[in-house]
């Protein structure tokens, strides 16, 4: 461990502003030149201890609650002292400089929860959880991040690995003693036992893959010909006029992204401009972005009039898409007397943005094209970079299974797949990667 990270460290853990409490945290080694610096007279492990904290003169900075958790039963591992006084901003700076006073310095970001991995408290999973779990938009992301706090996610994670340790035990002993008759990985039923472990990966990325929505969410982009509705849809996803609405063909002359959320899930709607040939210069700087915008989307949906439907300019555009799920959206019923209604394929939604008739619908059919089920009591958040080790992991499991009788590439396989989900919980993990991890936190935790 580089030795800056056994250094006294010190923030100021409550959020910037003015509050009722405020909390200054310091993690170190030994708390001893703190405590008597701060507040003169022993503290009782775990027990709350009304004190004056005082400066390098004795006189008193603030006054408040004192708390100490010993080393090893506290949150990073090492001696924890939380001050609890007031929360004015320079009331709570000249503590914290008091603090850095005595030997501590600043804590860096996310510092004392990469304290609290690297000294067993916590694994990779979990810390990323205490991030996500103080980010969430939403209840569902809340509770999923809270689920993953508490360890379920690893818990899926180390039986995934437990069960791989085991399967790669019997085919290594095979392999150590090749001239023995028993066929160690047919008594054992290996082949079923791999394919029991790829069924449990499923079941794990299908609940992990249910909290990336609700961490994630999803990049929705509107397109189109121009005055086909785009901007009316996005006003009735937003609940409010979030864009200007008019007659005039190609009045959206730029993207427009707007935050709404569906069952918990969080949607990044982007109004785009028409879709069309034109000589305007600033029209079309809104078509190229609207391309762009296109580039890095996780799902579009094409709206047409429904007066006259999918025609030549709509099957042009559908053409030139990314391979992304696309949906199609039949606007203003209200103007050709049709009823509300999904396509059997499920691919085309028939609506009106003016009235909002059809809106549940399209809001339904966007989760579902996501790949939401619902938010159900084992969804946990996961991020990104947990999905791809996933990923990782079952097609390792697949190689070993296309393996035949090679024992030394199953072996192999098997191998990295364990590697794999070790990157999740941090068993297999880059120093660069816990930096750029932890240097997404917050300061104080």
């Amino acid at each position: 461990m580089p030795s800056y990270l056994s250094e006294p460290i010190a923030a100021i853990a409550t959020a910037p502003g003015r509050g009722g409490i405020g909390v200054v945290r310091v993690s170190c080694p030994d708390p001893a030149p703190f405590v008597a610096g701060l507040i003169g007279r022993s503290l009782v492990p775990r027990q709350a201890t009304y004190a004056r904290f005082m400066d390098g003169a004795g006189e008193p900075l603030d006054e408040g609650i004192a708390l100490w958790f010993p080393a090893p039963r506290s949150f990073t591992g090492e001696h924890v002292l939380e001050l609890q006084g007031h929360g004015g901003p320079q009331v709570l700076q000249l503590v914290l400089e008091r603090c850095l006073e005595l030997g501590a310095r600043l804590a860096q970001p996310g510092e004392f929860s990469r304290r609290a991995f690297l000294n067993g408290k916590l694994d990779l999973a979990q810390a990323e959880a205490i991030a996500d779990l103080i980010d969430a938009g939403s209840r569902e992301a809340a509770r999923s991040a809270l689920r993953a706090l508490e360890g379920e996610f690893s818990r899926g994670i180390n039986t995934l690995k437990e069960g791989l340790v085991r399967l790669r035990m019997l085919v290594e002993a095979t392999l150590d003693f090749p001239d023995e008759d028993i066929d160690f990985l047919q008594q054992a039923d290996a082949w079923g036992k791999l394919a029991a472990l790829s069924a449990q990966l499923d079941a794990v990325r299908a609940r992990a893959r249910q909290g990336a929505l609700l961490r994630e969410g999803l990049n929705v982009v509107l397109i189109g010909q121009p005055n086909v509705g785009k901007s009316s849809l996005l006003n009735q996803l937003a609940g409010y006029d979030a864009a200007i609405v008019t007659e005039v063909a190609g009045t959206t002359r730029d993207t427009l992204r707007e935050a709404i959320q569906i069952e918990g899930v969080p949607l990044h709607v982007i109004d785009t401009a028409g879709l069309r040939e034109t000589d305007n210069p600033v029209e079309r700087l809104g078509i190229e972005r609207t391309w762009s915008a296109l580039d890095k989307a996780d799902m579009a949906v094409l709206l047409t009039d429904a007066q006259h439907g999918v025609g030549e300019q709509e099957a042009g555009i559908l053409a030139r898409l990314p391979p992304i799920p696309v949906l199609t959206v039949h606007n203003k019923i209200d103007l050709t007397a049709e009823a509300e209604r999904v396509s059997a394929d499920g691919r085309e939604i028939w609506l009106s943005a003016r009235t909002g008739e059809g809106m549940a619908l399209l809001r339904r059919r966007l989760l579902e094209l996501a790949g939401w089920q619902s938010a159900g009591e084992g969804v946990f958040t996961a991020r990104t970079r947990h999905m791809e080790a996933l990923g990782r992991a079952g097609s390792h499991l697949l190689a070993a299974r296309e393996s035949g009788r090679q024992l030394e590439f199953f072996a192999e396989e098997l191998r990295l797949a364990q590697e794999a989900l070790g990157e999740i919980t941090g068993e297999f993990t880059a120093d660069d990667l816990l930096g750029v991890i932890f240097g997404q936190f917050c300061i104080g935790k």
